[in-house]
This record gives C-alpha cells, structure tokens and sequence, in this order.
C-alpha cells in the first residue's frame, strides 16, 4: 500500500463555511410562521446541494430555484415574500473556516485544494489559512468541474504524485468520493452532521484524518 505524500481537500462545507446561515434562515422561517427542526433543514439542504449544480459563480436566479426547492421539500410553499426575505438574510455571507481545521497546522504533509468555485477562492482561503496550501485548484479557472474525473486528472498532473499517493477529503459522495475513486486517489468523506452513517470511509471531523496517516 503507498504511504500517503499529499492531502487534497474540497473548500465549501469541507474546510470553510457560513455558520450564520443556518441562524438567518431559521430566523426568515419563523418570520413567515414555520419553525423547522435544524437538523431536518441541515439534512435537506444537504441532500438537494447533491442533487442540484451549483455554478462557479451563484446568482439572485439561481438561490431563488435552490431555495425554492428547499422550501417545497420541507412541505412549505416557496411564496416571492418568503424567497425574497430568505436571500437577503442568508446569501453571500462570508466565509469563515470550520473549528476543526486547526488540525492542517499539525500535518507535515503538502496540501492542496480541489473545488468548484470562482477565482475568489485563493483569497477567501489565505484569509482563513495562509499560505497553507501549495495548489488551489478552482473550475472557473480549469474549465472542468466535479464530479467530472478529468477535473481531478489536471490536478494529479501538476501535483506529480501517483493517484495512490494523495488522500482526497471532501463532503459529498457524489462530487467528492466518487470522482476521486475513480481517479483512484484514496479518499475520505467529511459528514460533520453524520447525514450518511451507512458510508464506509467516512470521518465525522477532521481531527480524525491523522488516523490515516
């Protein structure tokens, strides 16, 4: 088996997030008479963030339709008012690093970034890391997003490892684990929320990845 020479990592809902989202929507919720269990919304959106494409680059259009489909899966009907009072309170948040990537600080290993994003990544990134990261692969920038495999191949390029070599960690099955399998990197699923407990090679926080090391 190769020793692991390189970490990969997915961005959004992996290594960064907006922790005041949550709040704001169940705030917009109740506004409008609903009161949603927080882990029932998490899971949903969750759920449909596998499902729907995101753009590199989101739009008013686009958070309506996502929102929209949020709402309706949670047995609420997505009216213009409730639409519009969620994407004021709720969208382009700023990012902010999850607690448990303290951990990056302790690995003595090369890291990099693989995700679907825009070219503001790099920014968003050193603001919260540094200079942590050798690469910052972005799909605005590479023409190919996931889950298609070739975005990964580009990224094995410039590394220069074997793909047996890198430990890929992302947080969805569908754009993260099922590319990079396929790439055959060796992977690990990111579930804070414990939303898939059934998948194999899955860790509940990333203090855990020094246990595959």
């Amino acid at each position: 088996m190769s020793k692991i020479k390189y970490i990969l990592f997915d961005a959004a809902n992996t290594l960064i997030h907006k922790p005041k989202v949550w709040e704001n929507m169940h705030l917009s919720l109740r506004k409008f008479g609903f009161n949603v269990p927080d882990e029932l919304l998490k899971r949903n959106h969750k759920l449909l963030s596998e499902c729907l494409r995101f753009p590199d680059r989101t739009s008013k259009e686009f958070y309506k339709g996502f929102n929209a489909e949020l709402l309706y899966s949670l047995g609420i009907s997505p009216s213009p008012d409730l639409l519009n009072e969620i994407f004021s309170s709720c969208t382009y948040l700023p990012w902010e690093k999850f607690s448990d990537t303290d951990i990056v600080n302790s690995i003595k290993l090369p890291m990099g970034i693989l995700s679907n994003f825009n070219s503001s990544l790099k920014e968003i990134i050193t603001k919260e890391f540094g200079e942590t990261f050798t690469h910052i692969f972005v799909s605005e920038n590479y023409g190919v997003a996931k889950p298609n495999p070739l975005f990964y191949e580009k990224a094995l390029h410039e590394i220069g490892l074997s793909p047996d070599e890198i430990l890929y960690i992302g947080d969805s099955i569908k754009l993260d684990m099922e590319p990079s399998i396929i790439t055959n990197f060796k992977s690990l699923l990111i579930d804070r929320e414990k939303v898939y407990p059934v998948y194999e090679n899955r860790i509940t926080s990333l203090e855990q990845i020094t246990l595959y090391l």
